[in-house]
């Protein structure tokens, strides 16, 4: 079996994408400090799978720490990098703090695919690179206008990096920009577990009608969209998660000519915040206790995805439908109430 490195492979996009590559026949090792991560959800990967997966406890802006993976590890023969920090409205408060992990951590891992000569890199980028489109959908050769935020500026500038690191490099690499990745594995075992006030909207929601928030805010009804909330295209985990194992084969079967290739990994259709709201209250039963509020800094009006690339040279088809994405999600969160005393204080173990 081949052996991957997931970085992040404890957060929310990382830990689905263990389980596809599991079931699709790759042995897994994860890297992950767990600052904001539960390394007990390679636990529900355990079960899901019946394998169990190691992780690393290494901050990635150790050079040392993180080179020493790779000697332990000499067959490594591709990664996946998630590890990062996501969170647009605190990149904007502490921008300084989002352009040290983000690039850092990035710089060293590419230090050591040079060294050790590891052949395949995907990079888990995202949408915010366009910055705000002139027309939707995007397409990978739409060209990025300024970010929103500084957490978008580090996606561009990590494309960048990886651009001009693969031109002296050799090695191949592929850009998956992410839209808005939301629920949760249909068996609930994983699903987002944000540490302290989730940033997604999808969590705020379920969160919200657990009752561990009290009232969501949308920020914004006055934007030029049909609603006057903002568009996003909401794509499931499990779908997104699939995608970076056919990424990997992709590489793997010669088929890539480039040395750096960008997909958009997105279902290419607009789904407002206000629509999100109403499917999930479909989807639950529930009604939302939700109220409208100012605009935040750094959010856009309106993006989705033209995704024909992905769907044609990668074979990738996005399953699951925006119902699905919310009943999941909620089907997640009534287990982690159903399972409070184990999941206390930032949801603690796996039963």
């Amino acid at each position: 079996m081949a052996k991957i490195l997931v970085t992040g492979g404890c957060g929310f996009i990382g830990s689905h994408t263990i389980v596809d590559l599991v079931e699709n026949g790759y042995e897994v090792i994860s890297v992950d400090n767990n600052s904001r991560s539960n390394p007990n959800v390679l636990r529900g990967v355990e079960l899901i799978t019946g394998r169990k997966v190691k992780n690393y406890k290494v901050d990635l802006c150790n050079f040392d720490d993180t080179f020493a993976i790779f000697q332990e590890n000499t067959d490594i023969t591709g990664i996946i990098h998630f590890a990062a920090y996501k969170a647009v409205g605190e990149s904007v408060e502490n921008p300084l703090l989002y352009f040290e992990n983000n690039l850092v951590s990035l710089i060293n891992l590419l230090k050591c695919v040079q060294e050790f000569h590891i052949p395949h890199f995907v990079f888990s980028s995202s949408c915010t690179v366009y910055g705000e489109p002139d027309e939707i959908p995007v397409t990978e050769t739409t060209a990025p206008k300024p970010a929103e935020s500084p957490y978008g500026y580090t996606k561009q500038m990590s494309e960048q990096i990886i651009n001009e690191f693969a031109k002296s490099s050799g090695t191949q690499n592929i850009l998956l920009r992410y839209f808005n990745p939301a629920g949760a594995h249909p068996s609930a075992i994983i699903g987002e577990m944000p540490v302290g006030k989730p940033q997604n909207l999808v969590p705020v929601i379920t969160q919200t009608a657990i009752g561990r928030i009290e009232k969501m805010m949308v920020f914004g009804n006055d934007y030029p969209t049909r609603d006057g909330s903002c568009i996003r295209d909401f794509i499931h985990v499990c779908d997104l998660a699939h995608a970076h194992t056919l990424s990997l084969q992709y590489l793997e079967s010669g088929r890539q000519s480039e040395l750096c290739k960008v997909f958009n990994l997105g279902t290419g259709t607009g789904i407002s915040v206000l629509e999100a709201i109403h499917a999930f209250e479909k989807a639950s039963g529930n009604r939302l206790n939700f109220e409208i509020g100012p605009r935040r800094p750094g959010d856009i009006v309106a993006i989705y995805a033209n995704n024909d690339l992905a769907r044609n040279e990668l074979g990738w088809e996005p399953r699951y439908t925006l119902d699905e994405i919310m009943s999941t999600a909620w089907k997640w969160e009534l287990r982690l109430k159903a399972d409070e005393t184990v999941f206390s204080s930032q949801y603690g173990e796996l039963n």
